[in-house]
Order: structure tokens, then C-alpha cells, then sequence
């Protein structure tokens, strides 16, 4: 029996990433600094770690995608396509999130913490609710220990790595990890009507 086969990716933040997994082997990695056009981007990048690899879509076992928290837009890009992805290849995707993907990365004790807007960060404190942390309270927080950023690549990677032990248990869509609402104003327009 070959070793499993997951393909993960991330757009969660100002990057596209995406990362091949064989076993416990990294066979492919790629990450694109770029704060627009992850939409764009992120199918032919997938298509480039595959070929690097010599493999193909159909070659999949498994789909990771990193569900965030993050860039509300750069969240839902990578969820739909892995949703599309998993459908119409019949293979399970895994949503991984940032905190735990860090996590696995970790060789020393730190709190994972996410990059959010103005400064602030979105922390899971252990045993309580995800939220988004002032800029004050993170400086309190180094204060009191560690605080651990991702970094695209060591995030993609732990994304395959988390999904390729939890793909055959998992039978869970892939879904967003929202902490906050988007930022973005409400329409001006009128919803449309529907008829009967």
C-alpha cells in the first residue's frame, strides 16, 4: 500500500500557499507573497506542486486546507475550492486551523496567535472561546510568555501534516473559522425580491 497522498493550501492571509504530502514525506512546497489575487492564483499553484511532483489531482487521498482565522475573503477562497475539490474528485477535505497548525509546529511553549487587522490578533486561550486581542493585550501577554506567528510555509506544511491524521476520521465538511464578522460595509441596494 503507497503512502497516503494529501495536498494542502492556505490563503488565509497575505499569501498563497500550498504544500504536497506523501507519507510523512514533504515532496513539494510553493508560497506567493501577495495581499490580492489569491482567487486567481491559487488552482494554477496547485497544478505547479502537483506537476513538481510528477502527480496529478486524481492521485489524491486527501485535501487539507487551512479554515483560518484570517482575511474573511483569503478563508473563503480556500474552503470553496477544497470543498469543489474533494467533491468532484470523491475525496475528503480537512479544515485545519491556524491555531492548531501552529501548534504543530511548536519546539518550545508559546501561544498561537494570528495576525489580525490593526495590530490586534486572534488567540484561543485553553479552555475558553476564540477572540480577537487588543494590541494592549497582546504586549501583556509577551510579557507574560511566548507568543508564536505563523509563518506560510511551516503553516501549510503542518496543514497537510494535521490532515493526512485526521482524513480517515473526519467526515465533516471543511468550514470557516470566523472569530469576528467581515469588515465589510452592508450593501446599499435593495435585497432582491423573490417570487413565488
Amino acid at each position: 500500500m503507497s503512502a497516503p497522498l494529501i495536498l494542502s493550501f492556505d490563503t488565509s492571509a497575505a499569501h498563497v500557499a500550498a504544500a504536497l504530502l506523501s507519507g510523512e514525506t514533504l515532496v513539494a512546497l510553493k508560497v506567493e507573497e501577495m495581499k490580492r489575487g489569491q482567487a486567481e492564483r491559487l488552482m494554477p499553484m496547485l497544478e505547479e506542486v502537483l506537476a513538481e511532483a510528477g502527480k496529478q489531482f486524481a492521485d489524491l487521498d486527501a485535501i487539507g486546507v487551512g479554515i483560518g482565522p484570517g482575511n474573511f475573503t483569503g478563508i473563503r477562497i480556500s474552503v470553496s475550492a477544497a470543498r469543489g475539490l474533494a467533491l468532484g474528485l470523491g475525496i475528503p477535505a480537512v479544515g485545519v486551523n491556524s491555531f492548531d497548525a501552529i501548534e504543530a509546529s511548536l519546539e518550545y511553549p508559546a501561544a498561537p496567535v494570528i495576525p489580525g487587522p490593526r495590530g490586534q490578533g486572534y488567540i484561543w486561550p485553553k479552555g475558553e472561546t476564540p477572540y480577537l486581542a487588543t494590541q494592549d493585550e497582546l504586549i501583556d501577554m509577551m510579557e507574560d510568555g511566548a507568543l508564536a506567528t505563523p509563518k506560510a510555509d511551516s503553516l501549510v506544511e503542518q496543514i497537510a501534516r494535521l490532515a493526512a491524521q485526521r482524513y480517515q476520521n473526519n467526515p465533516a465538511r471543511p468550514a470557516p473559522l470566523y472569530i469576528k464578522p467581515a469588515d465589510a460595509a452592508p450593501p446599499k441596494d435593495p435585497a432582491p425580491v423573490i417570487l413565488p
